[in-house]
């Protein structure tokens, strides 16, 4: 009862806003998703979607294209950005109404997370990662500028808007092999060696892409007993069978707590909970046994992709840790202050955590063009967490479930040691209990090896 309680306040307290804050955060919110879910740039004449720029991005050997298409990518931030602004005004109204300094302190109170534990675990994540990523980045410039014949990197010459995703001149592509990879069906089959069943959410979700679609990814429990949905906009490749992989780890988790707890248990102990188990089967992309057992590729073929898999999954792990660090740190500072000159500190940023520098003369809002950034505040500091304890999870199957992929052991010690509890235990209970240890960055810092 008691932690019933805790979970209630905790849900109620962010909410206790007056009816025009109300109504004015709900008119922004749902204009700025609105626009993000419409919104097309056009490219020589064409509108395009985010699936097609990324194409542009992976694929094109023009410098002209690439750039423009990189800078379609962020039109959208130059729509949305004086609403996202006044979405951080109405937020910090309603957090210092409730005694809190700003939005982004009530909401690290509200997700029981002690904000300076949490920046000085970022700033421990910082210090591991900043040699190798720089090592990394070094190597990888030297081939993007011999690959486009250039002198100096730009941010078009990365593979994805935001240099958060491994670029095949980084590490493996795996585009190749998993071209004729159903992600929905591959999905199915990982879960089903856990002896969890995604049929039912995988029926009653919505995969595809179609005009004015939402063109991003995300799982959601409608009623916590048991109608779990999905939307993706999958095309073939090596990101969407990753991403189909993440989102189904949700689902997974969701579909597997005990539906005997009470309601207001019946949902993850913490977002960034969460997060980790989806990561944690995102990794299985780049996993030797999930590529021949459960997506069939040929063993010969995944041997002579060995070498490679290793380092891309360091790799992949140290760049979007550079990159979420990005974004928590920006986040702060637009609920400090929303009235900064936030273009230029979002390339600081950008300089400091990802060594990336802006172009010449930029001055457009880019981190608008984000969509977290609205409509899912003061969050991306769980991907971070979650990327750490996805990797001490992991070091706890390998000892004892003899690894993750096809493991019937690893998904009981999963589905007992985490999903079925639910939010019945606070997360930091909750993972000294499942790992035999608090979290931290041990393990996380010893896959980059």
């Amino acid at each position: 009862l008691r932690r019933q309680l805790e979970v209630m306040r905790l849900s109620l307290l962010g909410n206790q806003m007056n009816p025009g804050q109300r109504s004015r955060i709900v008119e922004l919110s749902t204009a700025v998703e609105s626009e993000f879910a419409s919104f097309r740039p056009e490219i020589q004449g064409r509108h395009v979607s985010d699936n097609d720029i990324l194409e542009i991005l992976v694929s094109s050997p023009d410098e002209s294209t690439r750039r423009r298409a990189w800078e379609a990518s962020k039109e959208i931030g130059a729509r949305v950005s004086e609403r996202v602004r006044e979405l951080a005004r109405t937020r910090n109204e309603v957090a210092i109404d409730l005694g809190f300094s700003d939005y982004y302190r009530m909401s690290l109170r509200l997700q029981e997370l002690d904000e300076s534990w949490l920046f000085e675990t970022l700033d421990q994540l910082e210090r591991l990662t900043s040699e190798p990523f720089r090592a990394w980045k070094q190597r990888l410039d030297a081939t993007l500028c011999e690959r486009f014949g250039v002198e100096r990197v730009y941010p078009w010459h990365y593979a994805d808007p935001f240099f958060q995703h491994l670029p095949a001149a980084g590490g493996l592509n795996l585009d190749e092999s998993l071209a004729q990879t159903d992600a929905a069906d591959v999905s199915l089959r990982t879960f089903a060696a856990w002896s969890i069943d995604l049929r039912g959410v995988l029926d009653d979700s919505d995969l595809y892409p179609r005009a004015d679609k939402c063109q991003h990814a995300f799982c959601i429990d409608i009623d916590r007993s048991g109608d779990v949905r999905i939307l993706a906009n999958v095309v073939p490749g090596e990101r969407w069978v990753e991403t189909m992989l993440h989102e189904s780890g949700h689902a997974a988790y969701d579909i597997s707590i005990d539906r005997s707890l009470p309601y207001l248990l019946r949902r993850p102990t913490h977002t960034f909970v969460t997060e980790a188990i989806a990561i944690l089967c995102g990794r299985l992309v780049r996993d030797r046994r999930w590529l021949t057992k459960t997506a069939g590729i040929r063993e010969e073929d995944v041997n002579e992709l060995l070498s490679g898999l290793a380092h891309a999954a360091a790799a992949e792990r140290i760049l979007f840790a550079r990159w979420g660090l990005v974004m928590t740190h920006f986040e702060r500072d637009l609920y400090s202050d929303p009235e900064a000159d936030l273009d230029a500190r979002w390339w600081e940023l950008v300089e400091r955590f990802q060594l990336v520098r802006p172009p010449p003369d930029r001055r457009m809002p880019d981190w608008a063009a984000k969509i977290h950034v609205a409509v899912a505040p003061v969050y991306y500091h769980n991907y971070l967490l979650g990327e750490l304890l996805a990797s001490q999870i992991e070091g706890v199957c390998e000892r004892d479930a003899g690894g993750v992929s096809g493991s019937a052991r690893a998904g009981e010690l999963l589905r007992s040691k985490i999903f079925k509890l639910g939010a019945s235990l606070c997360w930091d209970e909750l993972i000294e209990q499942a790992t035999d240890r608090p979290l931290a960055a041990d393990d996380f810092a010893a896959s980059l090896a």
